[in-house]
């Protein structure tokens, strides 16, 4: 499909893009403001397709707001919008200084690149990157309307999806982050870290470069906030947000083409004039440290030092654009690479040979394409690097000359681009002899490299990506509100408490945890409040009610609890049954021995998952996982079930998986069988049941058509309806006996 046809019959009116940056450059020089289209980065990526296409960009305009008066402001937001569909933030010099050069690239961009050792936490900062967010997120809510889609992206704009979501909870909102998420073990490093999280979880779609990102993500989210997932889905309380894989692409065309533009000819003929016949190596790089431009001079270094017969045969372009230049480590990294390539070309250089041919700017297309063209090789090799479009633009511009790509594996690009050499960046020797072997390689080895990297760019541009990204958040919207529409609404509500009043005969069943209380670490300390006694004591003391609480709970724990109220009891997900005022029975004589199989192995998994326990119920073994480590659960549970199906298949005995549970008891022991014994009793003329676990699926299953069944909790469920939370619950119980 099309995509402009797909967004008509998305019914998206507008896409609204929002960046830190926009992608128009302002300047203001002896009172008059010019406007140039930015290069490089998102807004190359994106500036492209934004613009085919019924779009609003959304971002800092680049000028510190003081510097503006207020008519050049009035000026800035006619001309942005009339001729380029940009609106733009205004930031002032103290927002600039500590959101921008303060926490998002001395804590995040750090942080998230691994560079711990130079990751400042200082509040003051945190404090400015909340109120920027919440400034982005006013001129969000001012502009956006109803039927928009909302695509934030990047590290320095993780709160907004929040923000927005709080203002406009209907939004459909996207997030995308361009460079790596980290390991749970450096994120946790953050002392704000769970904001970032709540923040981001405020996108219906939360999109990534590769999945080892997405890993990282989720192991963050279920870690820091508790959220469980399933393939990328994430249960947020109320809502359910999708985390996916989406490799950024390029604008193939423009850079397939590149080589027949007259401004890049030109450019070629100057650069083949100084350069002479010279192999060229070809470097480029924003000046920052976590694009290992250092490590890369020094594996320059080892290459004339042990391969003199390449010297005055080669040569090293290396460009390296102005980055955070007010920020005192980026500084220093200049001085320092000053010194090294210095070195360099006085150690190894002659009259008529600079080995280190050094470019300390920015490059319009047509150099930068030039260079490409003609570079033998080119170094990318990153200590960490989200994405690294540079690479995918040298292997599309090359076409059918060869080049060889030398690769960080430490990009998110290797992944597609794996016929690339792919180094170690910290590894001086291999990146030296991958450039040995780059220049030595024959021409036809080169094509054959790059002919199926280049045919992948080309399916996988900027358009399929913003396509897919795009499509994807559309298709998550659409499956959040087929959960939505499970939501018991006020009308249906409405049919429901009419059909209890004019009933005479009415069945209630309850289960307990996670329905009409909320979980607890420790399964004990989920009592019953007062609040939720005094509901089921109303609900009972009507003569025209049943009610039931369907448990997994033991019989003892239950007795004590309700054993004062006028209701039925089932015990151990049916295994025990007691009806209102009369005593516990069996649903059927059952067998325990088969419990000294089985407690060595849970004792075994006990030991081996630090915060787990055992609980020990008559007929039945349950292994409690709730206070330990997440992702060591999830491999323990793992193993557990399957050690304990290898143990238990002719015992006749069933495993049973609940809300961070473990649970073995008899096979045909259930919850759905044990509230036959009151479906079966007698002609119902009103029944009501909820339950948020898989194991209340089986009593949904059992129940008559006309019953009302509600899953407390989104998810797949044989339910009728849905509620949110415990507080739906009892709100709902309330409204019922008013």
């Amino acid at each position: 499909m099309h995509f402009l046809t797909f967004l008509r019959y998305a019914m998206i009116e507008k896409l609204f893009f929002v960046s830190n940056r926009l992608p128009v450059t302002l300047e203001k020089k002896r009172g008059s403001i010019t406007y140039k289209r930015s290069i490089g980065g998102l807004s190359t990526g994106l500036g492209s397709f934004y613009r085919t296409f019924e779009s609003v960009w959304l971002g800092w305009c680049g000028i510190p707001k003081e510097n503006l008066s207020a008519e050049e402001r009035d000026t800035v937001q006619t001309t942005l919008m009339n001729e380029y569909r940009n609106i733009p933030v205004f930031l002032s010099r103290s927002n600039i200084k500590r959101f921008y050069y303060g926490f998002c690239n001395k804590s995040i961009c750090l942080l998230f690149h691994y560079f711990s050792g130079f990751t400042v936490y200082d509040k003051i900062l945190w404090n400015s990157y909340v109120r920027v967010n919440e400034k982005f997120c006013d001129a969000v809510v001012r502009n956006a309307e109803e039927g928009d889609l909302i695509w934030i992206h990047d590290y320095q704009l993780l709160l907004l999806p929040r923000l927005v979501r709080e203002k406009l909870p209907k939004a459909k909102i996207g997030f995308f982050l361009h460079i790596p998420f980290p390991s749970f073990e450096i994120f946790r490093l953050l002392p704000w870290a769970g904001d970032l999280l709540e923040g981001m979880l405020g996108a219906d779609l939360v999109g990534f470069h590769t999945y080892d990102y997405v890993r990282h993500f989720l192991s963050s989210v279920r870690r820091l906030l508790g959220y469980e997932h399933t393939l990328g889905q994430i249960f947020a309380g109320t809502r359910v947000i999708q985390a996916d894989v989406f490799p950024m692409g390029i604008d193939y065309k423009r850079y397939a083409d590149a080589h027949s533009d007259n401004m890049v000819q030109k450019e070629i003929d100057k650069i083949k004039r100084r350069m002479g016949d010279r192999t060229l190596i070809l470097s480029v790089d924003r000046l920052d440290y976590t694009k290992g431009i250092l490590q890369r001079l020094q594996s320059f270094d080892y290459f004339l030092k042990k391969y003199p017969e390449f010297h005055d045969k080669v040569t090293l372009i290396l460009v390296a654009v102005p980055s955070r230049t007010n920020v005192e480590t980026y500084a220093k990294l200049k001085s320092d690479l000053d010194e090294v390539i210095g070195r360099i070309n006085g150690q190894y250089g002659s009259l008529g040979w600079v080995p280190v041919w050094y470019l300390y700017r920015g490059l319009p297309f047509h150099v930068l394409t030039a260079l490409y063209i003609l570079a033998d090789v080119a170094l990318v090799t990153p200590i960490r690097d989200g994405m690294n479009l540079i690479a995918k633009e040298y292997i599309v511009a090359r076409g059918d000359r060869g080049g060889v790509l030398i690769l960080s594996e430490m990009t998110g690009a290797v992944h597609e681009l794996s016929e690339s050499l792919v180094v170690n960046p910290h590894n001086i020797e291999q990146v030296a002899e991958a450039l040995k072997s780059a220049i030595e390689m024959p021409i036809d080895e080169q094509r054959k490299r790059n002919t199926p990297m280049q045919a992948r760019l080309q399916r996988y541009n900027i358009e399929r990506w913003a396509h897919d990204f795009v499509d994807r958040l559309d298709k998550v919207f659409e499956h959040q509100k087929m959960l939505y529409e499970r939501r018991l609404t006020d009308a249906v509500k409405e049919i429901m408490f009419q059909a209890y009043g004019n009933s005479n005969n009415r069945l209630l069943l309850f289960d307990y945890d996670g329905t009409l209380t909320p979980f607890s670490t420790k399964p004990e300390k989920a009592f019953p409040d007062e609040e939720i006694l005094d509901l089921i004591h109303t609900l009972s003391a009507s003569e025209k009610n049943e009610v039931v609480i369907i448990s997994g709970r033991d019989r003892d724990t239950l007795s004590r609890w309700f054993g004062t109220l006028s209701v039925g009891l089932v015990a151990e997900h049916g295994v025990w049954i007691r009806d209102k005022s009369s005593e516990w029975t069996e649903i059927e004589p059952l067998r325990s021995d088969w419990k000294e199989e089985v407690r060595p192995l849970f004792e075994l998994y006990q030991d081996r998952t630090p915060g787990s326990f055992i609980e020990e119920k008559h007929y039945s073994l349950v292994w409690h996982y709730r206070m330990s480590d997440p992702d060591l659960a999830l491999v323990r549970v793992n193993e557990l079930k399957e050690n304990l199906l290898k143990l238990t298949e002719n015992l006749d005995l069933g495993i049973l998986e609940g809300n961070k549970v473990v649970e073995v008891k008899s096979s045909n022991i259930n919850k759905g069988r044990a509230a036959l014994h009151w479906l079966k009793n007698k002609k119902w003329d009103f029944i009501l049941a909820m339950g948020d676990d898989i194991t209340d699926e089986d009593v949904f299953a059992v129940l008559p058509q006309d019953a009302y069944s509600i899953k407390v909790g989104l998810g797949v469920t044989q339910a009728s309806y849905n509620v949110l939370d415990v507080n739906e619950t009892r709100k709902l119980l309330k409204e019922l006996i008013r």
